[in-house]
């Protein structure tokens, strides 16, 4: 099995398919590199792609609890691209993964060609973020409680995947029987250092800013806990567009796959071309 030792000498599972332009494709904490397997299929006829296990989701290996925070994933992005000599890719994100692209364009935005940040930010508001920080330290505790399918019993059923529940069943069994999967100790640790740990979106406002990689934000409209930092990034991304999905929920790649692939590959085709985030006409390449 393929693996990359990231500088704190952790294995990362990961898998690639196609040849051209790299796509790196980073999942969120309900998911693991074989959620992006619609994309994988679809985006491999005309690129190369990645996409691996973050650290604590098996088959990649479960660190110590202190190996969990915010710049571990961001720097496992970059550890990925640094073993298989990628000096700069695509990254799409998807929550936790959209949070940590994001991250990569501040911290080392010449790693990356473009961003997507699909389904980011929840926790966001300030009248939310004790109340998103409270559930991640109680979610943990309960994952350690060792029940059967705990995981997915916490996080399969949370509102902003009923969505898919209601409009694709057999899609979401799919999701929510790859969920019950996880290791329990390791999605406890992310829910402790990353998800309950990491700092809000506006506390990097100045950095985000200054972002100007052609940006696709992504959000559902059913996906309540996301949706204003994705009107918040596109107000302070000025390269960036947002896409609204109508009636779907936070698991976008999977709910509507054929919507994700168009809407990413558009925004690809414009990004690859010099055409995304032009604001001069004579910039603009002919």
């Amino acid at each position: 099995m393929p693996y990359v030792t990231t500088p704190d000498n952790v294995q990362l599972y990961f898998e690639e398919a196609g040849h051209g332009t790299p796509i790196l494709f980073i999942h969120e904490f309900a998911a693991d590199y074989a959620s992006w397997e619609p994309q994988m299929r679809y985006f491999s006829r005309s690129h190369r792609c990645i996409t691996y296990s973050a650290r604590g989701y098996i088959p990649s290996h479960i660190p110590e609890a202190d190996a969990y925070s915010y710049k571990h994933f961001r720097d496992d992005a970059i550890a990925m691209l640094d073993h298989l000599k990628i000096p700069a890719a695509h990254l799409v994100g998807l929550s936790m993964g959209a949070y940590s692209a994001l991250q990569v364009g501040i911290h080392a935005p010449e790693r990356a060609l473009s961003l997507t940040l699909a389904g980011v930010g929840s926790g966001f508001e300030k009248d939310r973020l004790q109340g998103f920080r409270d559930q991640a330290m109680a979610h943990a505790e309960e994952f350690e409680k060792g029940d059967p399918d705990v995981v997915a019993k916490v996080s399969g059923m949370s509102p902003g995947r009923i969505a898919f529940l209601i409009k694709d069943p057999r899609g979401f069994k799919e999701f929510y029987d790859a969920l019950a999967k996880h290791d329990a100790q390791g999605s406890a640790h992310t829910q402790r250092g990353f998800q309950g740990g990491r700092p809000p979106l506006y506390e990097f406002e100045g950095d985000i800013r200054r972002v100007t990689l052609p940006t696709l934000i992504i959000v559902g409209d059913e996906d309540d806990s996301c949706i204003e930092a994705s009107l918040y990034l596109k107000k302070h991304i000025a390269t960036s567009g947002l896409a609204m999905f109508p009636k779907t929920g936070h698991v976008l790649n999977q709910e509507e796959p054929a919507l994700f692939n168009g809407t990413l590959e558009r925004f690809l085709v414009q990004a690859e071309a010099g055409r995304w985030g032009a604001r001069d006409p004579r910039s603009m390449r002919v």
